[in-house]
This record gives C-alpha cells, structure tokens and sequence, in this order.
C-alpha cells in the first residue's frame, strides 16, 4: 500500500508530542516510515512505557523472602513452599470495555491469563474489580451487562474459577468504567519463564492464533482521553477467543516441558512490537523480523497493521533451534500456528522487514529502555472539608439504606454468572472478603482479595492508597490467611494535570507505607492514566490485588455465625464518619477526612487473629458501612438473627479501620479477651446472634425482610 505522508497531524493521532517526535529525529538521524511512526507511538505512549509513573513506581517495596519475581515480567512469582509458587498479576483493560464492553471485558481476563501461563504456571484462579457510573446514567445498564458477560463468556470457556472481586458504582465513572482483571497461577518454583531473549542467531517463533486488523492502535488509544469521537475508536478493540487460548495455554505448558523454550513473550499490548522488542531489550539482543512469514487471517495486511495488530491469544517464543521439530509438532497437534518469524541479532537493532521491503530499522533500546520519562509536576492535594454535624440515625433505616443500594448489596446476580467451581479446588467463592482455593494435592490453601475505596483516595490520597492495602491485608486474615504479596492497578485520570498527578503521587506513598508495614512487597501491576472523558476524570482508584497463604496444617477461618455466639470487635469503637458508607448513601455528603490508618495497630491486629484461630468460628474485617453493615451480613450468612447493644451513629457506622469482627462461643470470647489483654489488643462484646430477627438497641426487623432487601436489591436495579 501507498504508505501516508508523515505530517504534524499524522503525528498527533498517533499519540506522540512535538518534542517527543523532535527525540525521534534525534534518535534515528531522519524522517520515521510510516511503520516506524506506528512503532514509536505504540512503544512510548502511556500504556507501554509508563512515563509518567516510573519515577513513582520505582518507590514502591519490591522485594522479601518470599519474592521469587518482582515487577519487570508479565506477573509476579512468589514462594508457597514446598517447591511451588503462586504467580499472578492485576491488569485493567478500561478504555476498551468502555468502547465495547464484551469484547473489552473478554480480552482484558484473556490477557491477564496470557500474562501468568507465559510464565509457566497453570491459571487456577481469577478476579475481578469493576467500577462503573451512576445506575441511573442511560449507559450504566448496558455497560454491566455487556462486561460481566464479558467476564463469564471468556473465563468460564477458557475454565478458571472467579473467586473474588469488587463493583462499585459512582458517577464519577460516568464517562470511563474501569475494568481491572487479575489472575493467578501456580508453578514449580525452578521451573519459572522470563521474558528476556538470549543467545545470537536463535529462531523468533510466532505462537498461536492468526494476526487480523482487530486492536490496531489498541495501546495507544488506551492512553488518551476520550471525546465525542469516542465511537470511532470501536475498531481498536480486540476479539477474544477462549477456546483458542485454553489451547495455546496446553500447547505453551507441554513445549515448556520440552526444554525448547529460550524464552517467552505474551503478545498483548501493542502485539507483535512490544512482545519483540521487550524480548530483545531485556537480552540485550536485537531482532529482526520478516513479516512475510506472520499468519495472518486478513489478505493483504500491511506491516504497521502486522506489528501495531493485538489480535488475541498469540504468543512469540525464542527457541532453543535443536528442539524446533519438537516444538513444531506440540503446536500442530493443537491446531495452532507455529513460524518462524526472525531471529536474535548481536545489534542493537530493530529490523522488519515485509514484501523485500525494509519496513523499520530502529535502534531497539531506544524503543523500551531509552522510551521517555516524565518528572510531571504534581500538588499535594488539600486537605479534606471538615465533617460537619451528622445526625443520629434510626440504626434499622440506616441499615436498609446501604443493603438497598447496589455498591453494598449483595451481588448474587453478579457473580453467578462466573463459573467459580471449575477444577473443583474453590473452598469459598465470590461474595465474601476473600475467596479460598486449595493448591491441589496439597492441605495448603491460597487465598485471594482485591479492595480499594476510591472516595478516602479523592480525600486524602495517602491514607486511601494505605487504606486500600490494610483492607486488603485484612480480608486475606479474616479468612485465616498470611499475607505474602500484592499486585497494583493504579486507575487515575489525566497525569499533565498537577492535581490529578499529586492523587498518584500520593496514593502511591500511601501504598508503599502499607506494603512495607505489613510486609506484603508488590510484585506486579499496571497503571492506567487518561481515564477522562471530555476533561471529567474518575475518582482516583488504585486497585490493590493480594495473595495470601493459609499453611499445610492450619485451618481456614470459614465458618458462619450460628444462634448462641457472642460477637466480638477487634479493634476501637467506632466513631470515623467522614467519607463514609453512610454518610454518601444516606446523607448524600462527601465532606470529612479519610479515616486515619495505624499501620503498627493493623499490624498488632491481623497477628492476633491469625495467632488465635483456634477460638474463632466466624470472622469478617469492618470496613465500607463500619459495624452494622458487618455484623449484618456476618447474619445473613449463618442466617441467624442478631442483637448489637449500643445503637450510637458513629458507633454502628464509623469506619475506623484495624478492625475485625468474630463469632465465637461464650467460653471461647472469655478465653479470646484474656489473651488480648496479655497482647494489648482492644476488643469488647457487641453483641450476640440469636433469633430470626435483627435487633439494634430499641429498634428491629424480621432477619427475612432485610435478606430480601439485601439479595434482591442488585438484580432489581440490573436483572
């Protein structure tokens, strides 16, 4: 084809700035072809290079004892023992859902499965967290139908469980709903993939499915605001397959075994470029590609549509060349391609070549290591309004008011749409703090949470990103689990505005305290800027994705409350009302600081109960709604009445945070208060299960009309 004039428009669709362009030129002493214009763009915009959050990034705690594989891979590994690890990773795919929500959805789970099994670890859980818009707003409705079918149709084919997640809504999503996949694996803890090519002259081997024109600028549509043009980019998102992939993941984990993979690259973002050029940059390698040899599924593809291409569930492999007949026969018996597409060459340099044509001759390093980095300027953001006055509350409407909401209801209607059964090791699935699965063959048990509250984020950035880890932290507890470590999906607006950049900045020191407090380092992540739309950015969401493990020998804290237990509360009294559940869902405020986070109280608080499992039947952290939406939904589950003596506003719905609540018989809350007096632990009786009714100081309803109102909220609103 007649390849485009380069022109300063030309330029500016693709995403590059006319100082960054001026680097090019530099760079590469002339005028860029049209496919080296495509490469540029896809390799330094947002969503690749992270420019604007490297410096930052960087701060965040890495390493420990348990790291295997920090952040720099396609996931992070750490050590479970016994020769085994847990691989996994959080990644968002939010400007495709929001353009088309079932495909968006689809390949964002696609990709993060892509990212664990090329390390070579079998997926064997999943999560997800989603924020969308007001459900009033027109395209609410169909955004959360179209994502979570989205979501099922790809991960329940494919067979992973979906043992956990979180969905909020607010209108701040409006214009840019968030969807943030994550998934885990596990793997031999010798027998880990990295990414990094080596050795000069070995074969560039293409995996998978073929290459069409589905995703072209996929990546670099994803690192821009949108605007009312925001239709026009609907060819930029990729078509999934999950059939294909649970082939490829076969196909990948059996060549693996063979001894024949050198190394090994997910195609994800940016296809074909980033998957060579992030191979040959960590090697020190170049590579040279010759397009002519690519499947391709659509006649006549140019080489910017090849290489700018994220058609899904395609993979690129260094290969050891003594094995190729090996490898070549694993891939054909799956059905699935296999070519040779180039080779590693000693130059630092990227070759493509397509029709006998040269298409791209670039320095390699330059495109990744030497991509720009941004020092943006940022503000602290200011301090929060001053909570006003809060009345008092009758504590039943209080409570009916958060169960009837969909942000606190129950999400049955959600999540039964994931299939979170498949491979028959899920001990507790979705709708709970934390899901559980065993590690097969084993007595040990990984556990797995994701939690963020994006208004304490917009309030007080450091104590939200703190926050966001602590809840994490205590959900993997609550369920009798040690945190090991963490994964990030840092969602903010536009980052060339101060204000916005200064949430980051801030969230990111908040996170950074938290992971190091509570020894849970992050090992992978992604972030995801310019979710904007027409200048409205989202609140501030920096998703935090945990593992824990629960030990060959101890017991998971799975049990329900049951009519006789006397419940608990680890921790302080509440009395934090600003940003509250409340306070947002009843009041319609958002005034109030972002309650504080004792890192060492949260710290002393998680050890004792991890510490005194053998005491505990039931037990749940207090966080969104405080107390009464706690005990609540602790009720609800062993469906057993309740009784909470004290009936005080701030008392019942503050979200003071280092809390828990557990469910125990009376000789055993007796034993736990001894033992946390020894341990300087605050904890008190509130209350006790019993009956079919719930009973807040002088006011009560039947357990029956509030479970309606609980269960039946959700699907009312989207069903």
């Amino acid at each position: 084809m007649q390849e485009p004039a380069i022109t300063s428009d030309l330029i500016a669709a693709h995403g590059i700035k006319p100082d960054e362009y001026e680097r090019i030129l530099e760079i590469i002493g002339r005028e860029p072809t049209f496919t080296e214009l495509g490469i540029f763009s896809a390799m330094w915009n947002e969503h690749c290079s992270y420019k604007s959050s490297k410096k930052w990034l960087r701060t965040l705690p890495t390493a420990g004892p348990q790291v295997i594989c920090g952040p720099g891979e396609n996931a992070g590994v750490v050590d479970i023992g016994d020769g085994q690890a847990v691989v996994f990773k959080m990644e968002s795919h939010n400007h495709p859902s929001y353009i088309e929500p079932y495909q968006g959805a689809a390949t964002g789970v696609g990709g993060i499965l892509r990212d664990v099994f090329t390390m070579g670890a079998r997926p064997v859980a999943a999560m997800n967290a989603l924020s969308f818009g007001e459900p009033s707003h027109p395209k609410t409705r169909q955004l959360v139908h179209g994502v979570v079918e989205g979501i099922g149709g790809y991960g329940n084919a494919f067979g992973v469980p979906t043992v956990g997640g979180e969905t909020r809504f607010d209108p701040a999503y409006n214009g840019n709903c968030l969807v943030n996949a994550f998934a885990a694996g596990l793997a031999d803890a010798d027998k880990i993939f990295y990414s990094a090519a080596s050795g000069v002259g070995r074969p560039v081997v293409y995996l998978g499915a073929k290459t069409g024109r589905d995703g072209v600028g996929g990546a670099t549509m994803a690192s821009a605001e949108f605007d009312e043009t925001i239709e026009e980019k609907r060819p930029t998102v990729q078509v999934g397959d999950p059939f294909t992939e649970k082939r490829l993941m076969e196909a990948c984990l059996e060549l693996m075994q063979t001894g024949a993979v050198v190394s090994i690259q997910d195609m994800g973002a940016a296809g074909l470029t980033c998957s060579a050029v992030e191979m040959g940059d960590k090697g020190e390698l170049g590579v040279k590609l010759d397009l002519d040899r690519v499947p391709c599924r659509e006649p006549g593809m140019s080489a910017y549509e090849m290489m700018l291409s994220e058609s899904q569930e395609r993979m690129l492999m260094v290969l050891d060349p003594a094995k190729e007949a090996e490898a070549r026969a694993v891939f054909e018996k799956w059905d699935l391609d296999f070519a040779i597409v180039g080779e590693t060459i000693p130059e630092d340099r990227f070759l493509i070549l397509h029709g006998g044509e040269v298409k791209a001759d670039l320095p390699l390093r330059a495109l990744s290591g030497n991509a720009p980095e941004y020092d943006r300027p940022w503000e602290t953001t200011p301090a929060a309004e001053p909570l006003s006055d809060v009345p008092g509350i009758d504590p039943i409407d209080g409570l009916k008011a958060l169960i009837a909401c969909p942000n606190y209801a129950a999400k049955n209607w959600l999540f039964e749409q994931y299939d979170s059964q498949v491979m028959a090791d899920t001990v507790e699935g979705p709708g709970y703090g934390a899901g559980v699965i065993r590690v097969h063959g084993t007595d040990k048990h990984l556990t797995f949470t994701s939690d963020v509250t994006p208004r304490y984020v917009k309030a007080n950035p450091e104590e939200g990103g703190k926050q966001a880890v602590a809840e994490a932290f205590r959900n993997l507890v609550a369920v009798g689990a040690k945190p090991l470590a963490t994964t990030d999906n840092m969602n903010f607006g536009n980052p060339e505005k101060p204000a916005i950049m200064g949430q980051f900045v801030g969230a990111i020191k908040g996170i950074g305290q938290a992971c190091s407090a509570l020894d849970m380092p992050i090992v992978s992540g992604n972030v995801s800027l310019y979710n904007e739309t027409d200048g409205t950015g989202i609140l501030p969401t920096p998703t935090i994705g945990a593992v824990g493990l629960i030990a060959a020998g101890e017991e998971p804290i799975l049990g329900r409350p049951r009519d006789g237990h006397v419940l608990l509360m680890v921790g302080a009294a509440g009395s934090h009302l600003g940003q509250s559940a409340l306070l947002a869902e009843v009041f319609n405020r958002t005034d109030g600081d972002a309650p504080n986070v004792d890192l060492d109280e949260e710290a002393k608080n998680g050890a004792f109960i991890l510490g005194n499992r053998d005491l505990v039947r039931a037990c749940t952290d207090i966080s969104d709604g405080g107390l009464a939406l706690a005990a609540f939904t602790m009720a609800e589950a062993g469906d057993v009445g309740l009784v909470l003596d004290d009936d005080s506003t701030p008392f019942l719905f503050g979200e003071d945070q280092a809390r828990y609540l557990v469910a125990c018989n009376f000789d055993q809350a007796e034993e736990l208060m001894t033992r946390a007096g020894a341990a300087r632990v605050e904890i008190k009786s509130v209350g006790k299960f019993q009956g079919d009714t719930v009973k807040i100081g002088g006011q009560s309803a039947p357990l029956e009309e509030l479970r309606a109102i609980y269960r039946g909220a959700f699907a009312k609103t989207f069903a």
